[in-house]
């Protein structure tokens, strides 16, 4: 078996449930591959246990049977770019503050590991988001787990972001912005503009207006079929345009449509899992 591992920084008191993880990996002579960027921050804290090879990008990644993001959401959405059209499924431990989708915690990884070389699992497909224009925007990692987003930058007055289906006019958005949401996205960002909630397997896009001028707009749920576009303008010539956390400043001749991604995520999760259970926890501000 291989494992693939990515991590940020975590918490002094998560330290022992690390260590613990790569003890029962070498005991399982399961073959480990890190990011530069976990190894580096192991190297900060002095924490030396063995692993086989170190991945610098997502091309220099080994064909791994798991890949386990350990962190928050925010290192999830980033293991994600990491496997790509691999879909290599993900297992997201919560060492973090925020775990809606990184829902293992860390004193949970040894039964864990036991789980996964027993097949006790499930995985949980997310649709992805693609994001096609006539520039570079991503650097060639043009999807997402959660939404794309339009908004102004360093202004204060509105943008107008025209918007069609299928080549068909929807809408002439004077807002602060605009947000495409697939499912997964709706509980984040477009759910604090109003968005319904839509459960992760649903098969739609929420767009979402960040604050509209015209307040008869309200969020729209369509198909994932559709490939929604935009045409941008505003007093500033520039525009700020985000794919998760990913964001970079563009101006009007960017031509830009969102469309579903061809390949999904496949996360991992227990069988005790419960998106609704997780969803009402989180709702109330238990983050832990």
């Amino acid at each position: 078996m291989k494992v693939a591992i990515h991590g940020r920084s975590f918490r002094s008191e998560v330290r022992h449930f690390i260590e613990e993880m790569f003890d029962e990996l070498t005991k399982r002579e399961i073959e480990i591959q890190i990011s530069e960027h976990f190894r580096d921050f192991l190297q900060q804290v002095g924490l030396q246990k063995p692993y086989d090879s170190v991945y610098k990008n997502r091309y220099d990644l080994f064909e791994a049977d798991f890949m386990f993001s350990l962190g928050g959401d925010g290192t999830l959405l980033e293991s994600i770019t990491h496997v790509a059209e691999r879909e290599t499924p993900i297992l997201g431990v919560n060492t973090g503050r925020l775990g809606f989708l990184a829902t293992i915690s860390p004193a949970e990884l040894k039964i864990t590991i036991d789980n996964l070389c027993k097949g006790y699992y499930k995985f949980d497909e997310r649709m992805l988001i693609s994001v096609e224009s006539n520039w570079d925007i991503f650097e060639g990692i043009n999807f997402g787990l959660n939404e794309f987003t339009i908004t102004k930058r360093d202004t204060s007055s509105m943008i107008v972001v025209h918007t069609y289906i299928d080549g068909e006019y929807l809408n002439s958005y004077w807002a602060d912005g605009l947000i495409v949401s697939t499912p997964t996205g709706s509980t984040g960002y477009s759910l604090s503009c109003g968005g319904p909630v839509v459960l992760p397997q649903s098969s739609n896009f929420i767009i979402a207006p960040v604050s509209p001028h015209n307040l008869n707009v309200r969020p729209l749920v369509v198909s994932d079929t559709s490939v929604i576009s935009f045409g941008i303008e505003g007093r500033s010539k520039n525009f700020l345009v985000s794919l998760d956390s990913r964001s970079r400043v563009i101006d009007a001749t960017a031509q830009i449509a969102v469309k579903k991604e061809k390949f999904k995520a496949r996360l991992i999760k227990s069988t005790e899992d419960n998106f609704w259970k997780r969803f009402a926890k989180n709702s109330v501000g238990d983050w832990t």
